[in-house]
């Protein structure tokens, strides 16, 4: 299983964890982390969209955890005109810029599933003809629980 995760993803475990939905999502983000770590036929896919955008966080500790979890990514996507050119074409389906370099930069990687923590852009995504699956963490673990 080949899973990309969004910085928002990534930083879930170090949310306040006083919400109820926070504390499931954090634990369904963790598992699917542990996952690849420890499962020969799981992998993290890293990217530069990452590295960039956990470079932009203000909080010194979270952005060096942040960089901790991303170093586990087995593989680096670097950004290419082929990512550029695949985003703007998401981005006529009115999905946002970063968001779009994320859902480009999965596909790119081959993903089987890029991992998503906004609604709005899982509903944009699947208006769009991307050609991986777009899911919510929790969402995504139940089903990987159910098929086991």
């Amino acid at each position: 299983m080949r899973i990309y995760m969004d910085v928002c993803c990534l930083s879930r475990p170090f949310d306040d964890q006083s919400q109820d939905k926070v504390r499931v999502e954090t634990e369904a983000v963790v598992s699917l982390l542990k996952r690849c770590d420890t499962e020969d036929d799981w992998s993290l896919i890293g990217s530069d969209i990452i590295t960039l955008e956990i470079s932009k966080n203000p909080d010194n500790v979270k952005r060096q955890k942040l960089l901790l979890l991303h170093e586990g990514a087995t593989e680096r996507i670097k950004h290419n005109e082929i990512i550029k050119t695949r985003a703007e074409e998401f981005s006529a389906y009115n999905v946002k810029s970063i968001d779009s370099i994320h859902l480009a930069t999965a596909e790119y990687a081959d993903a089987d599933v890029l991992i998503y923590m906004d609604v709005k852009f899982i509903k944009a995504a699947s208006r769009t003809d991307v050609k991986i699956r777009v899911s919510n963490p929790l969402t995504y673990y139940l089903e990987v629980l159910e098929n086991e």
